[in-house]
């Protein structure tokens, strides 16, 4: 199978007849209910920030979970949330998931997910699965190749966010990203800064994928400022799922570079690797003369000598803000201009970047 449903219905494991009602949690406050009803209804007009945190951390204490079926019952509404992950195979996919299931525990909804397999028929599938079941709202990490069907579930009133990954026009629907362009730029002028001479950049394909493509143009637009190079000439997109492909094109980036000191930077966690078991098989060390870095902090990146620099993305944000800002559009009827949300991204600079320790380390 491609994906599953699974519904996220781990706080129902306490028993029914043991539930914290909406007064224990006033009590506990000593604040009114209708105090802590506007806070589950995220409306926190003329409420303090005091407020928020107090009440936020006497519902994590009692362990309050609200009842989905006396707000569906008020508000028309299922509290359940429809989730599409491109690939839940991915580190990154599956930490962003986890943040959507917090957030929405925390505020008592539900979700059901489906892992689409990076298949764009499978994605439009599952949406309208999701749909069938009554679901509130959408989050959805795309595959990028059903843009057109997204803008018309929402002229049909669908509340959507997207996570990660965006419209290849940009500002139609809300999103949730990191901020590809500005972090790729930024570590393109550190390489420079450590005195790289060339730069390659691989990835998969990035045709419809917005952070790929969007990581593409900051490293062109860096390539050009910092190298006076065009970085068309030194991208290289691979198949993951032909090592020899990998293979060639190292071969390729390293016989251009010609001796000078050179880097990869490799568009995603997957990538990396694969561009690292790469090197290995065609015995190219991490050397002053070849660097490496990319995107995604996955815990082994520190681990392989001399550790590894990347753009580490905040994953779990990402997931969280989704789910905050997609339940903000489902109690809130009105108009709305679509949000884009950028999170940043942090350089971790380690040894594979720093010619000048790996000198002096000797390291091969």
């Amino acid at each position: 199978m491609k994906g599953r449903w699974v519904e996220d219905m781990s706080h129902k494991a306490k028993g029914e007849k043991n539930r914290v009602t909406i007064n224990e949690v006033a009590k506990k406050a000593n604040v009114s209910k209708t105090t802590v009803s506007r806070y589950l209804n995220g409306k926190y007009e003329y409420m303090s920030e005091e407020t928020k945190e107090l009440l936020e951390a006497v519902i994590d204490e009692l362990g309050y979970r609200p009842s989905n079926l006396a707000r569906s019952l008020k508000a028309k509404n299922s509290g359940v949330i429809g989730c599409i992950i491109a690939d839940i195979g991915s580190p990154f996919s599956s930490i962003v998931l986890k943040g959507i299931s917090d957030y929405c525990n925390q505020l008592g909804y539900n979700v059901l997910f489906a892992n689409i397999g990076n298949d764009p028929e499978y994605e439009k599938e599952s949406i309208q699965s999701l749909l069938d079941n009554k679901v509130d709202g959408l989050i959805i990490n795309t595959t990028g190749k059903n843009d057109d069907y997204l803008l018309s579930l929402k002229d049909e009133g669908i509340k959507i966010v997207l996570a990660d990954r965006g419209l290849s026009i940009p500002n139609m629907l809300d999103t949730v990203a990191t901020n590809n362009y500005d972090a790729t730029y930024d570590l393109v002028k550190y390489l420079s800064e450590q005195g790289y001479k060339r730069v390659g950049f691989f990835t998969q394909d990035m045709s419809v994928i917005s952070s790929r493509y969007k990581r593409h143009e900051g490293f062109n637009d860096a390539m050009k400022t910092y190298f006076n190079q065009d970085g068309n000439l030194t991208t290289y997109v691979i198949d993951l799922e032909d090592p020899q492909n990998t293979d060639d094109s190292l071969r390729e980036f390293v016989s251009a570079s010609n001796g000078e000191p050179a880097a990869i930077f490799t568009v995603n966690g997957v990538t990396l690797l694969s561009v690292l078991h790469g090197m290995k098989r065609l015995n190219i060390d991490i050397s002053p003369q070849m660097g490496i870095c990319g995107f995604d902090d996955w815990g082994w990146a520190s681990l392989i000598p001399p550790g590894i620099t990347t753009l580490t993305q905040e994953s779990y944000e990402c997931g969280v803000q989704s789910a905050k800002l997609l339940i903000e559009r489902i109690k809130d009827s009105g108009e709305f201009e679509p949000d884009y949300i950028e999170l940043p991204a942090k350089l971790v600079k380690r040894g594979s970047t720093n010619p000048m320790f790996l000198r002096e380390a000797d390291y091969k």
